[in-house]
C-alpha cells in the first residue's frame, strides 16, 4: 500500500535522507539511483529535486548529518580525566566506532572527483570542524599535552589532511598513500602532536588499508 502523498516538506526530506542512507549502504552509492530513492519513500522524482539539485549533494548533507548526530568532539569535550591530546586521541578512536557512517564517507570519496563538491566539503570541514580542533588543541597546549606554537595553523590544517590521503582527490598507490600517512604523522609529531599511540595505530592501518581498496560496504 503506498504512503500518502500529502507530507510536510520537513517530512519529505528526512523520509529521502533516510532512504537514500539506507540504499547507500544496502547496494552501494553508485548502484542507487533517484529513482530507487523516491521509489523507496513512495513519491516522484521531481520531489527529490525539490530538495537537492543531486545525489552527490544529498551524499554531502547525509555524511555531515551522520557525523553531527554522533560528534566525537562532543563526546570528549566534558571529559575531566582526559589531557587535550587524550581527548584528541579519544575522538579518533570515535570517529571510526561507527561502521554505517565509516561506510558512508568510504563511498563518498568518488564524488569527490567534482571539484564543485570537493570546495564544497572543504567547505563544510572548514565551518564545522576547524573551530573544534583548534578549542582542543589550546585545551592541549594549556595543560602542557601538546607543545606547539601553531594551535591556529593546526586546526585549519587538519580537516584538509583527509582529502590529501583520499585517491579520487590526489591519485596514489597504497605504498605512496602509506607514505603520506608517515609523512604526516612525523610532521605533527614535530609540531607537538604526537597522533599514534598503542590504541590509535591499529586504526590508522585500519583506515589505510580501506581507502587504499576504495571499500565502502558496511559491516
Amino acid at each position: 500500500m503506498a504512503r500518502p502523498a500529502k507530507r510536510a516538506p520537513e517530512e519529505w526530506e528526512k523520509e529521502i535522507l533516510e532512504a537514500a542512507k539506507a540504499l547507500f549502504l544496502s547496494k552501494g552509492y553508485q548502484e542507487t539511483s533517484v529513482a530507487d530513492i523516491m521509489k523507496r519513500v513512495g513519491g516522484a522524482k521531481g520531489m527529490f529535486y525539490r530538495f537537492f539539485q543531486s545525489k552527490e549533494e544529498l551524499m554531502c548533507l547525509l555524511s555531515e548529518q551522520m557525523f553531527l548526530r554522533n560528534n566525537p568532539f562532543d563526546a570528549v569535550r566534558e571529559r575531566k580525566d582526559l589531557t587535550g591530546l587524550e581527548k584528541i586521541r579519544e575522538l579518533l578512536l570515535l570517529n571510526s566506532a561507527d561502521p554505517r557512517q565509516n561506510a558512508l564517507n568510504l563511498q563518498a570519496m568518488e564524488i569527490l572527483k567534482d571539484p564543485q563538491i570537493l570546495a564544497a566539503a572543504v567547505a563544510a570541514n572548514r565551518r564545522v570542524l576547524t573551530p573544534l580542533w583548534l578549542e582542543l588543541l589550546e585545551e592541549g597546549k594549556r595543560d602542557g599535552s601538546i607543545r606547539t606554537e601553531y594551535t591556529k595553523e593546526l586546526s585549519q590544517l587538519l580537516p584538509l589532511l583527509d582529502f590529501w590521503l583520499l585517491p579520487p582527490v590526489y591519485p596514489a598507490t597504497a605504498e605512496e598513500i602509506r607514505h603520506k600517512f608517515r609523512f604526516i604523522i612525523e610532521v605533527l609529531a614535530h609540531m607537538g602532536l604526537p597522533l599514534l599511540d598503542e590504541r590509535t595505530a591499529p586504526l590508522a592501518e585500519e583506515f589505510l588499508r580501506a581507502i587504499s581498496a576504495g571499500k565502502g560496504d558496511a559491516e
